[in-house]
């Protein structure tokens, strides 16, 4: 297995960068189930939030990119069950991605409940105001 940080999957989402590009798209198109690649929590956070940011995705986009890494035959993503739990609530509301994921680690662990001052992340993601 190999690990995968954001920029190479950023590089390879975007195929922006003439040097870089090639190089990475090799390395991805090379991955199979037998040699994957593997992508952290942290990754994905970084790839919504960098698609977000720096290149304007929109939330239909960013849906598109997290179920193709999800699928992807040759890619594992840590732990994948929870990531499409927060793709989902991710698809269906106005939360922000990391606020859905934070909440399904959250339900995950038998948490009765999250706590937050973010009243978007309440109001969308089903966590409850402190204060």
């Amino acid at each position: 297995m190999i690990g995968l940080d954001t920029n190479v999957l950023v590089r390879y989402l975007t195929q922006d960068d003439p040097k870089q590009s090639p190089l990475v798209s090799r390395l991805i198109e090379s991955l199979t189930p037998e040699e994957p690649g593997y992508v952290s929590i942290v990754a994905v956070v970084e790839v919504v939030w960098v698609l977000t940011g720096c290149y304007a995705a929109t939330r239909e986009t960013l849906c598109e990119v997290l179920a193709t890494l999800l699928q992807a035959k040759g890619i594992v993503v840590a732990h994948a069950d929870v990531v499409w739990l927060a793709l989902r609530l991710f698809r269906k509301g106005k939360a922000d991605f990391a606020d859905c994921l934070i909440k399904c680690f959250a339900d995950e662990v038998a948490c009765t409940r999250v706590m937050t001052f973010d009243r978007d992340a309440a109001k969308h993601c089903g966590m409850q105001l402190l204060g």
